[in-house]
């Protein structure tokens, strides 16, 4: 049971066989392994669900889908069967000669009570079997989230992985003119909907990042002519004042455990190095003690390293060292500055930035330093941040006029888009909601 941001809200999901009381068959011959670089994409049939809502909340399912770049949706124009009952087991042989190895469909209706129904069925078509069915209850407000979860269950059901459709992403709107823009706090679903402003454009404001506990960001703001960070609750929208760093480079990110906060101190002596502060006691540990600039720290999902970019060695290059600031090491040695270093949620992997040959490139290594790869290039890109399953990244890139918010999975070839009204800067990626 998934439980939405409202506490007074719940999101039930019940699990759907063909028939009342059966079971969903465990085994299955479609699946999709994501581990590979060169992925086919999965022909898929998604019909329309059956009520007034239900082709809303199957076209957020299946632009979901075909984003990931591991699912091939297949044009509604071919489908020979039309889906009358949404709970009837479908005539496969009708979808095999379409070529869709998979299908879902669904229905969407009112209860009594005002909330939506909404239910699935997820049916493996060359097996001729069921592989998965939900059903879930919700408030108007939130069909959104409900075709994200669907969209979730399906990818999660396919390829093994975790889904990363009901998701939020945080980051700065930018309005005006280039001379004169105005940065706003944002935040809306990963598809770039339901954007909402948490700042008022007054101050400028920078670097948003999540906390693990997935209902506070941390962020900067120049509001009294200082650097200043700040904790913001999203829901509530109160306000708390971590402190006042004169001369931070870059904004904190939070520990796993959202205890602490990293970040890099430019103090009298000149030098950039990082700190630790713990929240509760608000007192602050220094990590590095170097002449040279220290920045852009960021913990392992298990809180037992840090990444960070020091330029000790003549350019800024990649580091890690141990929570406490021990055994620091160089794990980069490729051409070019390299910068905004951010570990996967999985362990496995470091994003970064890089400057090499004229251009700005997006990149993962392994976290020893070893098979790097560039992902995007471009001009005037960077600032990547995870989706919560470790196999999307977001960034910004300089357009026409100013940034936009792009996406890229690991294999670097499904590069997308994320549509938003304004210009857009500096993304964080949320946690699975719950």
């Amino acid at each position: 049971m998934r439980s939405f941001l409202n506490p007074l809200l719940v999101l039930l999901a019940v699990t759907l066989g063909i028939t009342a009381g059966s079971a969903v068959p465990a085994l299955a011959k479609v699946e999709l392994k994501v581990t590979g670089g060169n992925i086919e994409p999965l022909p898929i049939a998604i019909t329309d669900f059956q009520g007034a809502l239900g082709a809303q909340i199957s076209a957020i399912v299946t632009a979901d889908l075909k984003r990931s770049g591991l699912f091939a949706p297949i044009d509604k124009g071919a489908f020979i069967e039309k889906i009358a009952n949404p709970d009837a087991q479908p005539r496969f042989d009708d979808w095999k000669v379409i070529n869709a190895q998979a299908l879902v469909t669904g229905s969407v209706g009112k209860e009594a009570d005002g909330r939506i129904r909404a239910q699935y069925r997820l049916w493996d078509t060359f097996a001729g079997q069921q592989m998965a069915g939900e059903q879930f209850f919700a408030n108007d407000a939130n069909q959104r989230r409900v075709a994200h979860i669907i969209a979730d269950a399906i990818y999660e059901r396919i390829t093994g992985e975790k889904g990363y459709f009901d998701t939020r992403v945080v980051f700065i709107d930018e309005s005006g003119a280039k001379n004169a823009r105005k940065k706003r706090l944002a935040i809306m679903d990963q598809d770039g909907a339901n954007v909402r402003y948490l700042s008022d454009g007054k101050s400028i404001v920078l670097t948003p990042r999540f906390s693990p506990n997935r209902q506070e960001i941390t962020y900067m703001s120049y509001e009294s002519g200082q650097p200043r960070v700040y904790l913001l609750q999203i829901e509530t929208g109160q306000r708390e004042l971590v402190g006042n760093f004169p001369g931070m480079t870059f904004a904190p990110r939070f520990s796993p455990d959202g205890q602490k906060v990293i970040m890099s101190l430019l103090r009298d002596d000149g030098n950039s190095n990082i700190f630790a502060m713990d929240l509760r006691s608000r007192s602050t540990t220094r990590l590095t003690n170097s002449t040279a600039i220290d920045t852009s720290p960021s913990y392992s999902p298990d809180g037992s390293k840090v990444v960070f970019t020091s330029d000790r060695g003549g350019r800024a290059q990649i580091y890690v060292m141990g929570a406490d600031g021990s055994g620091q090491t160089r794990i980069s040695f490729g051409d070019g500055v390299y910068s905004t270093p951010v570990w996967s949620p999985r362990g496995d992997l470091i994003a970064f930035t890089k400057q090499s040959g004229g251009e700005f490139q997006i990149g993962v290594m392994k976290t020893d330093g070893s098979g790097e790869r560039i992902l995007s290039s471009g001009f005037q890109q960077e600032g990547p941040t995870w989706a919560p399953n470790g196999r999307v990244l977001m960034f910004f890139r300089d357009s026409a006029g100013g940034p936009k918010l792009v996406s890229v999975d690991l294999t670097g070839r499904n590069e997308q888009p994320i549509p938003t009204s304004n210009f857009a800067s500096d993304p964080a990626w949320s946690p699975l909601l719950e």
